[in-house]
């Protein structure tokens, strides 16, 4: 029988996202030079941004490497990073390790097998909606929403809430 999540959101302190496919809609532009450009949702952006201002932990680990990607997410606030990670669990226990962080406390969302493994090793493993089949499958929560398109949003906003640190003031600026 599945957990049900929304009974976990009060425990969550972290959050662990991986980058295509959940902050992209995982589409890859290539230009004429070979350089690969993504799009990101500045909702997803406003929600990260705000996370981090209530101290909330933020990690990404991604198998991309594009610098750009890492700016925008550090623009945000974003610190932890683990990039060209294509074996996930390792930089998860990695940075619970440097951090003191139970992974009972840990949100993960991912949408791809290489998610997997990571999502098993934490209280919460969420997904978007158009995430692959074994991924869902696995996931205590399927966004509504689709990578890219505000999933980020969706799961951080619903731990914030239950939380009591969601803001309608709109303090978060340069999303």
């Amino acid at each position: 029988m599945k957990k049900n999540y929304k009974e976990l959101l009060s425990n969550i302190t972290t959050f662990v996202f991986d980058v295509d496919g959940v902050f992209t809609d995982g589409t890859v532009m290539i230009t004429a030079d070979g350089e690969l450009l993504r799009k990101m949702s500045v909702k997803d952006g406003y929600a990260l941004k705000t996370a981090i201002k209530k101290g909330y932990n933020v990690c990404i680990i991604t198998g991309g490497t594009n610098q750009g990607v890492k700016e925008r997410l550090k623009g945000l606030g974003v610190t932890d990073f683990y990039m060209g990670a294509h074996h996930k669990e390792e930089p998860l226990e990695e940075y619970l390790d440097i951090y003191g962080i139970d992974p009972q406390s840990v949100v993960y969302m991912g949408d791809d097998l290489p998610d997997i493994p990571p999502m098993k090793m934490v209280a919460l493993a969420t997904s978007p909606q158009n995430a692959v089949p074994e991924v869902k499958a696995i996931s205590d929560y399927v966004s509504h929403k689709n990578g890219g398109e505000g999933c980020v949003r969706d799961i951080i906003e619903q731990v914030l809430k239950v939380r009591g640190d969601w803001n309608d003031n709109f303090s978060a600026k340069n999303d």
